[in-house]
């Protein structure tokens, strides 16, 4: 039997509102009043990091006052990983995702691999990530990088979990790896995508959701609005990467939570749609890769 189920989708004034439903599956009531409010989605935020040390109750109210639900807290080694879960653990509204991210693949072995495979079957976590190739930095050997990116893939497939990807300067050898170990089998996220169409429509093609981070705000970031003016409606979910990416007009500040709002709105305008449907879509979207 596998882990008992907690469902993403927000209910309450107070985020999610757990209750034991049929055969021990643990659902979310979302009490009538709650249902014509915006719900947003922040499906990458590492609320571990020491910028939110001093004041993380304050960031989840003002997320929530902003119309964001649920955050997802990502874990990049074995201690942020346990991180985010105790988090997760302290607020109803936030889920953890663990993994190992490439930068510290290199740090990381088969009995670390096996403590984080435990700690991915508490009932709060939803992904295995963040993980891929960062070729930019190369904080860790390529080859190491590649060697954990596919063990880790294979770990999420046995937990049928879903992957976050980080993938930088190596976007021809992260689709090779994904597609050669069938990671579509898990299915999952693009994290922090910055890059064209064509990129996209591999990803697309291979199972995967295209996650919208606030660089899509940035002057430079042209060539993101165009491919996010041609993503398919089921086929985007936001993300902030706090404490990471700011969006304009907070960008060189603390990214947080609420801040994904921006990036919503943002969407929306370069779509042409509204962005209680931009909300409505990409949170749909988080839930049915989440759950």
């Amino acid at each position: 039997m596998g882990k008992p189920k907690v469902a993403l989708w927000p209910g309450g004034e107070g985020g999610l509102q757990i209750f034991p439903a049929n055969g021990g599956f643990r659902g979310v009531f979302m009490p009538e009043k709650t249902r014509e409010q915006m719900h947003l989605i922040d499906t990458h935020a590492h609320l571990d990091m020491p910028e939110f040390e001093g004041d993380l109750p304050q960031v989840i109210q003002r997320a929530k006052e902003a119309g964001v639900s649920t955050i997802m807290a990502v874990g990049i080694d074995p201690a942020s990983c346990r991180k985010a879960i105790e988090i997760a653990e302290a607020y109803p509204n936030v889920f953890a995702i663990v993994g190992v991210h490439p930068h510290d693949a290199a740090q990381v072995g088969e009995s670390e691999l096996d403590g984080l495979k435990t700690l991915a079957r508490h009932v709060k976590v939803k992904a295995w990530g963040e993980i891929g190739l960062d070729f930019f930095r190369n904080l860790s050997p390529p080859a190491i990088q590649q060697e954990r990116f596919r063990q880790q893939i294979t770990i999420a497939k046995e937990l049928k979990l879903p992957v976050v990807i980080h993938s930088r300067s190596a976007t021809q050898e992260t689709i090779a790896c994904l597609r050669e170990e069938k990671a579509g089998d898990a299915g999952g996220v693009i994290h922090c995508f910055s890059g064209d169409a064509k990129t996209a429509a591999q990803y697309l093609e291979m199972g995967f959701v295209i996650s919208i981070p606030g660089v899509i705000t940035f002057n430079k970031a042209q060539e993101l609005r165009e491919t996010v003016k041609g993503l398919p409606a089921e086929g985007m979910i936001l993300e902030t990467d706090a404490p990471f990416l700011a969006p304009v007009p907070h960008r060189g500040k603390r990214n947080e939570p609420a801040y994904v709002r921006l990036t919503a709105e943002a969407v929306a305008k370069i779509r042409g749609q509204d962005i209680s449907d931009v909300a409505a879509t990409t949170t749909k979207n988080a839930c049915r890769v989440f759950n």
